[in-house]
Order: C-alpha cells, then sequence, then structure tokens
C-alpha cells in the first residue's frame, strides 16, 4: 500500500477552530463527543491506521464494520479512482456497466436463491428498500428483535429495538412488533396470530445490542418458521456479512438463505458508501416490473459501484473471510486473557465471532472508560448503541503482527490504568502474555 498523505497544516483548521465549526454548523453534541475522546482531528488513513492532523496514529478497531479491507485498500482505491476519472455519476437514463457488473458480484458470493439486487447509499436505506418490499409481497406487519439495529430512518427505527432512539420521533410505523432475539417460541406466538401477513428482520448476531450471538439453531427455526406461517425472511447482513464473522455471510453457519439479505458497510470497501439488497425473484418481483417504483438519484452511481466491486475482489484476492476467521480466534482469546486479568470478575462476558468482538462488563462506566482509555493508548473501538455496558472492537481483516502486538499492548496498558477503580484486586503489573 502508499504511504499516507496528510493534508498540509494550512488546509486543516485547528482543533479550537474546528470545534467551533462543529458547535455551530453541525451539532453541539457531536463537538462535545469529540472533546471526550481527546479532541484529536483526523485527516489521514492507511490500512488499519488513522494519522491526525498533528501525525499521530491509531489503530483502527472501530468503525462499526466499515474496514474489513481496511483504508484505502489498493485494489478499491484503484477501481474506484479509474472510475473517478471517467464516469463516476450516471445519467439514469441510459444503460450503465458498473452496476450490473457490481450486482453479479455479489449474486455470486450470496447464499442461494438471491438473484436480483437493488442499490442504496447507507444501510438504513437498505432496511426502508426491504420495508416496501415487504408491502409489495401483502406483508405489512413488520416483526423484529429486541435489541435489535436497523437504522434510525422512520421505517428503519420502527424496527430498531431501543426507545431511546424511537420515543423522540412517535408515531412510528403501524403494525410493528418485537420479540425477544434468540426466542423462537416468542417469533412463532406472533408469526400464528397472522398467518401470511408478516416479515421477519433479524440479525445474524446483533452488533449494536453488544455482540449478542443467538442459540444454535435459532436462525434455522427462524427460516422454518417464516416458510411455515407464509412470512417473508429478511436477513440484516450490514454489519454482520462480507466476511465480518469469519464466513461470508452469518447465516452460512446454518445453512440458512432468506428471501432478502441487507449488505452495506464492508461493502464500500472503506472508500465510498454504498448498500445494497439483494432478493429472491418472488420477493423482488414487483420491483423488477416496474422500475420507477422504488427510485434514489444516486441509487447505483458508477463510481459507488466500482467501491463495491473492488471491495469484492479484495475481500476474495487476500482471502479475507478466511483471514477474519483466523485472526478472530486469537483475538477473542487473547483479548479475553487480557481484560479478566486486570478487571476480574467485573468483566461478565468476553464474547465474539470472526472480528466482531465485545467485552461485556457487570455495571454501567467501565465498557465506556475503557474505550476513553483506548483512545489514550492509541487504539479506537467501538461503543454499542443499544448496550451501555459492551465495548466492541470491529478491526479489519488486514492486521499484521506487529498491529496485533501493538494491539495487546495498548489494551494492557488501558486496563490497568482504569481496572482499579472497578476492582480493588485489578493487577498493577503486567503479566507474561504470550500471543496465539
Amino acid at each position: 500500500m502508499s504511504a499516507t498523505t496528510t493534508p498540509s497544516p494550512a488546509a486543516v483548521p485547528g482543533r479550537r477552530d474546528l470545534g467551533l465549526l462543529y458547535r455551530t454548523r453541525l451539532s453541539r453534541g457531536r463537538a462535545t463527543l469529540g472533546e471526550l475522546f481527546g479532541g484529536h482531528v483526523e485527516v489521514a488513513s492507511q490500512g488499519a491506521w488513522v494519522t491526525t492532523a498533528e501525525g499521530r496514529r491509531f489503530l483502527n478497531c472501530g468503525g462499526y464494520g466499515v474496514f474489513l479491507t481496511g483504508a484505502r485498500h489498493p485494489t478499491v482505491v484503484r477501481h474506484v479512482s479509474e472510475q473517478l476519472h471517467s464516469h463516476p455519476v450516471a445519467t439514469r437514463l441510459f444503460l450503465e456497466p458498473q452496476a450490473a457488473l457490481a450486482a453479479d458480484a455479489l449474486v455470486a458470493v450470496a447464499p442461494p436463491g438471491l438473484e436480483r439486487v437493488h442499490f442504496a447509499g447507507s444501510g438504513a436505506e437498505a432496511v426502508e428498500t426491504a420495508i416496501k418490499i415487504a408491502r409489495t409481497q401483502g406483508r405489512r406487519r413488520l416483526v423484529a428483535a429486541g435489541g435489535g439495529y436497523h437504522g434510525k430512518t422512520m421505517g428503519a427505527l420502527s424496527l430498531t429495538g431501543r426507545s431511546l432512539f424511537q420515543d423522540p420521533f412517535r408515531p412510528l410505523l403501524p403494525d410493528t412488533a418485537h420479540v425477544p432475539y434468540g426466542d423462537a417460541a416468542a417469533l412463532e406466538g406472533v408469526l400464528a396470530a397472522a398467518p401470511g401477513e408478516c416479515c421477519v428482520f433479524v440479525e445474524p448476531v446483533q452488533g449494536e445490542a453488544g455482540v449478542v450471538i443467538p442459540p444454535a439453531g435459532y436462525l434455522r427455526a427462524v427460516r422454518e418458521l417464516c416458510h411455515r406461517y407464509g412470512a417473508l425472511l429478511v436477513l440484516d447482513e450490514i454489519q454482520t456479512g462480507l466476511g465480518r464473522l469469519g464466513s461470508w455471510w452469518g447465516a452460512d453457519a446454518e445453512g440458512v438463505s432468506p428471501d432478502v439479505l441487507l449488505v452495506g458497510k464492508g461493502l464500500s470497501g472503506g472508500v465510498v458508501p454504498v448498500s445494497a439488497v439483494v432478493a429472491t425473484p418472488e420477493a423482488f418481483s414487483v420491483l423488477d416490473r416496474d422500475p420507477y417504483l422504488h427510485t434514489s438519484t444516486f441509487s447505483g452511481a458508477p463510481l459507488a459501484m466500482a467501491a463495491a466491486r473492488g471491495a469484492l475482489a479484495a475481500i476474495r484476492e487476500d482471502d479475507l473471510v478466511a483471514r477474519s476467521h483466523e485472526l478472530g480466534g486469537e483475538l477473542l482469546a487473547e483479548l479475553g486473557r487480557i481484560v479478566r486479568g486486570h478487571y476480574g470478575a467485573a468483566v461478565r462476558e468476553v464474547r465474539g465471532r470472526g472480528l466482531l468482538l465485545g467485552v461485556e462488563f457487570d455495571r454501567p462506566g467501565p465498557a465506556g472508560d475503557l474505550l476513553i482509555g483506548l483512545v489514550e493508548q492509541g487504539v479506537v473501538a467501538n461503543h454499542s448503541l443499544n448496550s451501555h455496558l459492551v465495548l466492541r472492537f470491529t478491526p479489519p481483516a488486514v492486521l499484521t503482527r506487529a498491529d496485533l502486538d501493538f494491539l495487546y499492548e495498548a489494551v494492557d496498558r488501558a486496563c490497568r490504568a482504569q481496572a482499579a477503580r472497578y476492582t480493588p484486586a485489578a493487577p498493577t503489573t503486567e503479566g507474561d502474555r504470550t500471543h496465539a
């Protein structure tokens, strides 16, 4: 990869000026959040690393699932650069090759039976598309899981399972129900009450709920119940798909193929935002007949399609699905050992699949404090929007051994600095550490 280039100081406002712009032009709350994490100004990125205006580098194990390929992966950049210099935005009247090629590449790796693609710009837009597809199929009742996260546009927000985000915007979509995640019996009760009328949205692993992994066989049970009661199944793999969980799709472990698959985040290659809805011909049939029923000016824009093609190519060429599985096993074991060694019983569980990892504490406070502590040590991680107890790691699959060494040492230092306030017995000296 090429070296990271940093904009000239004249091109970047100073911390104080940038903070003022955020407060007066964007959001006071967002400015405050930036200050909470040290007021750093990010200006460049490459691979697993982010660089600030002052030249400090941070290992990016955050990004909420976007950077599976790392930042500015050369394959993605090559695809996007070529398109940028030829034809970035289409007329939407003529046929355009990049959209067709990106759709074909996505179908090639999708679960069996999914053959039609609609591209959008964000995960929430993909969710909105799926809701409209459900309506075209007569499924007006929506069913989602408590703690799930599907976005914050009005339809998607109706499915997102947390009242904190919903309450300021009620009333939301009618005929929407939430059932406990992992509880197939509860789902059956809802579907049996309205056969042929429901559309079920489910995540293979709930990321924003704090990396909640369902019981074995749950996704198979959901698929069977949808078939039995005539419900449409939408699998939301916006965060979990494209190798994040160590397999192409989170549902692969149980051999589940939905009626509609939602894809996003990593599909961008970390370069141009893009999402997609991949559906069976039956589910897509109404939109298939009338291309003007559901449109967006920038849907399928050639520049975004080039990014999607580049991302899919990079994942395959670098075998990042297998790499995610391999790295995930090591990270789960080593991060768990370090965190438990410092926090002891204050750690409720360290869990994950592939490169979606969560550290759950037994009380509010430690997750947020450790997130700040990690930034101080040069590591970016994630909080969980639907759980204040869980700190998440969503690192790229391009981590090197040197990157891993840096991460383990930074986590160890951050834990040592933070753990004492939550457990008096927290160790104060670094123990021996081995790498898997």
